[in-house]
């Protein structure tokens, strides 16, 4: 059995609150980035871009995540507050995911929506492979124009989520997973 194959069979989430520093620098981000880059891509549109928020970033982007709960939330507790204003500060990088998929004359929107997923996969694996720790969430403001657009995503992209990236304090026991003989058809 090989490395790669190791990795992918015992590969699990950690939850962002369990992710400490040092994140990975600029050289690990961008072999990181460049693996998850390279994933199928019918027509090469690279229907997908990342935007790596770390450092002090993370607190401008959890600024904007708390000032858009706040203005739906107006009678939001202070705790709250602070929990929207922290989503993105457990780990030392949240890389978000850019799915640019749209219209294309030859290549079906779908194609480009799982090309972006790929993407976010190969990065979930690189950064492991790299001996980081990861989560890969979307939370409600993954969904929300406010954020998106003071992310700089254009109209027609969304975000396929943001990748947390750290060190794991601890890992959880692993969760349940289907076997086989419910998930797999031979014909």
């Amino acid at each position: 059995m090989t490395e790669t194959l190791d990795l992918l069979k015992t590969r699990r989430s950690v939850p962002p609150p369990l992710l400490d520093g040092p994140g990975p620098d600029r050289a690990q981000l961008e072999t990181i980035l460049t693996v998850a880059s390279r994933v199928p891509d019918h027509g090469k549109l690279a229907p997908w871009r990342f935007i790596v928020v770390a450092g002090e970033a993370r607190e401008r982007v959890g600024a904007i995540i708390a000032a858009t709960f706040a203005a739906d939330n107006p009678d939001a507790a202070p705790e709250r507050l602070a929990q929207e204003r922290g989503r993105l500060m457990h780990a030392p990088v949240a890389i978000a995911i850019v799915s640019r998929a749209g219209p294309h004359v030859k290549i079906p929107e779908w194609e480009q929506v799982l090309s972006a997923g790929a993407a976010a996969m190969n990065l979930v694996v690189a950064a492991n492979a790299s001996g980081f720790a990861t989560s890969w969430l979307t939370e409600w403001f993954a969904y929300d124009r406010r954020v998106l657009d003071a992310l700089g995503l254009a109209p027609t992209e969304k975000l396929a989520g943001f990748v947390h990236v750290g060190r794991a304090r601890e890992v959880p026991p692993d969760r349940p997973r289907p076997t086989l003989a419910e998930i797999v058809t031979y014909l």
